[in-house]
């Protein structure tokens, strides 16, 4: 199922076939609005004599009501339904990703160059100086997005190949939005320990490691001990990728309803990666009043190592001039709850804490769900300029560049900008790379 993050619908493509006669296309079209579904985009497959067959996207709130479409179209005269098709599906066979040659290979010329006898000389050069692997291999353009599967979209602990399709997909994004070879690497174990000996092993391929979708707590104990250990960038964009986006959207977010952020209580319900990573980078930039609640004791216990005081919803809610819930409970957040003046960014998808049109009858000065605070926003623009300058890691002023950076570039009325933006990408990379060469992180040659 293909869903349309404005609507919360699911996208489905009949392909019609209609008698070539006035009037039909409208009595489709009337037929699709009497069921409330409304009519996405409509293509010409194919004109013949006396029927032309066209594609009709259509979007429904569940497979009954596309039943109920397809079972009213069949019954009007002149119009066959001929297939439905599922987009999704459709986009996904035989994958998202490939890996292409970068050269041309017309001759056996050719051949000698990039394989034996030629490569041989490139190889010798590189074991006498391992730095020449930057300039003549694919390393330093390559990120391996790590998975076990255990913590995927709303889904869950699916198992890492179940996972694939997300990974295919950050890698495609990698690819269309900052060039960057993004490599899926699935690792079917629930043991940190086979996680963290895995990438060590297979980190001499790689300019960086992305850990993707590996649940709370492990996820913590994985990246610290490989950001300590790797001389390459490690970055679990669950936590950090969503931190950054999260805190551009604060930041605009503050600036709509009048509020100095580092001044502000800002409450955080949900201590997982992601409630942990926005924390983090939430102290690092200045905010020194955090308050948050999960119903897990341990995971309260981390967030009081960054300067958090854990506490109940309640009490959030009543103190917090910011808030901040990535749950995953729809609802969870009621009218009463909501203090009047605050801002709530509830960012559960698809169903978020509180409907932001609720909470702004309830008082809040302002509020937003987490439909436009994708992470894809950062990770592209924080990998390419970590890249970029080789750093070592990926650290708080290089992630607190992206969020400034990334806030700038939202239009008057967003909290932050498109993920297709042509230009936002450029500039986080360039923010980044300037981040990361004041503060020092490079590999030393």
């Amino acid at each position: 199922m293909e869903i349309d993050r404005g609507t919360g619908n699911i996208a489905k493509c009949l392909r019609l076939k209609l008698y070539d006669k006035p009037g039909n296309l409208a009595r489709v079209a009337t037929e699709i609005a009497s069921k409330n579904a409304r009519i996405g985009d409509i293509r010409l497959v194919r004109a013949g004599r006396t029927h032309n067959t066209r594609d009709i996207v259509i979007y429904v709130a569940s497979d009954e009501q596309l039943e109920e479409v397809v079972d009213a179209l069949t019954h009007l005269e002149g119009i066959i339904v001929e297939d439905v098709i599922d987009l999704v599906q459709q986009v996904h066979q035989g994958g998202k990703i490939a890996t292409k040659s970068r050269v041309e290979i017309n001759s056996i010329s050719d051949v000698r160059k990039i394989y034996t006898p030629g490569v041989a000389a490139i190889c010798k050069d590189i074991q006498k100086r391992p730095e020449l692997a930057y300039k003549y291999t694919a390393i330093p353009n390559q990120v391996a997005i790590v998975t076990n599967g255990t913590a995927i979209l709303g889904l869950g602990d699916i198992g890492a190949v179940a996972g694939m399709p997300v990974m295919e997909g950050k890698a495609a994004l990698f690819d269309h939005l900052v060039g960057v070879s993004g490599v899926p690497i699935l690792i079917q174990s629930h043991d940190p320990q086979v996680i963290i000996d895995t990438v060590r092993n297979i980190a001499p391929t790689f300019g960086a490691i992305k850990l993707e979708d590996i649940k709370a707590p492990e996820c913590f104990e994985i990246e610290d001990i490989l950001d300590a250990e790797l001389d390459i960038p490690v970055m679990h964009d669950d936590q950090h990728g969503t931190a950054v986006v999260v805190l551009a959207a604060m930041l605009n977010a503050a600036r709509f309803s009048g509020l100095m952020l580092r001044k502000s209580v800002v409450g955080v319900i949900g201590l997982g990666a992601a409630g942990m990573g926005i924390s983090k980078l939430l102290s690092a930039y200045g905010v020194n009043q955090l308050i948050g609640t999960d119903l897990n004791v341990d995971a309260c216990e981390r967030f009081k190592t960054v300067g958090g005081k854990a506490c109940s919803l309640d009490e959030v809610m009543k103190n917090a001039n910011i808030v901040i819930a990535t749950t995953g409970c729809p609802q969870l957040i009621s009218p009463e709850m909501v203090r009047k003046g605050s801002v709530i960014l509830a960012l559960s998808n698809p169903n978020p804490e509180i409907e932001p049109g609720l909470a702004m009858q309830s008082g809040a000065a302002f509020a937003a769900d987490g439909k436009s605070v994708n992470n894809a926003l950062a990770f592209p623009g924080l990998f390419r300029g970590a890249l970029n300058i080789r750093a070592t890691k990926i650290n708080n002023k290089m992630k607190i560049a992206a969020a400034q950076c990334i806030a700038r570039y939202a239009e008057e009325v967003e909290l932050v900008p498109s993920l297709l933006h042509p230009e936002v990408h450029r500039a986080v990379t360039a923010a980044v790379e300037r981040a990361g060469l004041e503060s020092g992180c490079i590999k030393p040659w």
